[in-house]
């Protein structure tokens, strides 16, 4: 069995949010391969299905995003699983918008989920980080990753949601190679640039080393609509569209 994790902060307030990127793109996942509906266990969401010939479960953590450890950890122990057999999707800061990468182990990089979730499990797992961009300040990082989506964000998000979903047996096999190069490509990205940082736009955080290719943050994609069609529409369209009573547009 795999166990793919999602993070994010529970509730409908949240939904929107940059920081539950996690969520949206597990639920993508399970949409895609015909998991059946999300039930309560081991303090979050989950559901089990197939995926590459493999049993997979997809959790949704529903503690809080600096709590979700006790969740990862309550799966682990009730399936006996161990760090490897785990795959963590989150929000990246450090990261432009659209972009993503691969790894296993290693720190948690100032991530509120994965800090709760090392001491518990362990670092060797692997680690799918969503780029969501920073605001140019630490004093706006917290306004920022809790703030919502836009709607121009859909064009970068959309595909990237729907390439890592498609390519979710990926993840099960543990081709990492190919799957960032198949995420790359549906951003319209270069896949050689996957292990290039881009250059902080917060003073004061530490840059890339200056052996490393640093590169200026992508530009705001312009206005996108909602697609019309298709069951990707409807998720996007419940999770950007006008409430009643909301004045964003």
């Amino acid at each position: 069995m795999h166990l793919i994790v999602g993070l994010g902060n529970p509730g409908d307030k949240y939904s929107r949010n940059r920081h539950n990127i996690g969520f949206l793109a597990v639920e993508e996942i399970a949409r895609r391969h015909s998991f059946p509906p999300f039930r309560e266990k081991f303090k979050g969401l989950v559901a089990e299905g197939t995926i590459a010939g493999e049993k997979v479960l997809i959790l949704k953590p529903q503690t809080w995003m600096n709590s979700s450890g006790e969740s990862v950890e309550a799966a682990l122990q009730f399936y006996k699983l161990t760090p490897a057999d785990v795959t963590v999707i989150y929000d990246e800061l450090d990261l432009v918008p659209g972009k993503a990468r691969i790894k296993r182990g290693g720190g948690n990089g100032g991530h509120n989920g994965l800090r709760s979730i090392d001491p518990r499990i362990g670092t060797d797992y692997r680690r799918i980080r969503l780029g969501i961009g920073h605001p140019g300040h630490k004093d706006r990082v917290m306004p920022w990753v809790l703030g919502d989506f836009s709607r121009p964000d859909l064009v970068w998000l959309e595909p990237l949601l729907g390439a890592l979903a498609d390519n979710a047996g990926l993840i099960v096999t543990g081709d990492d190679n190919t799957l960032m190069n198949r995420l790359a490509i549906a951003v319209g990205g270069d896949a050689a640039d996957r292990d290039q940082r881009p250059e902080t736009a917060d003073p004061t955080r530490k840059k890339a080393a200056p052996q490393s290719h640093i590169r200026a943050a992508r530009p705001r994609p312009p206005d996108a609509k909602i697609p019309e069609k298709g069951p990707m529409a409807d998720m996007l369209a419940k999770v950007f569209g006008k409430k009643d009573g909301d004045p964003r547009d």
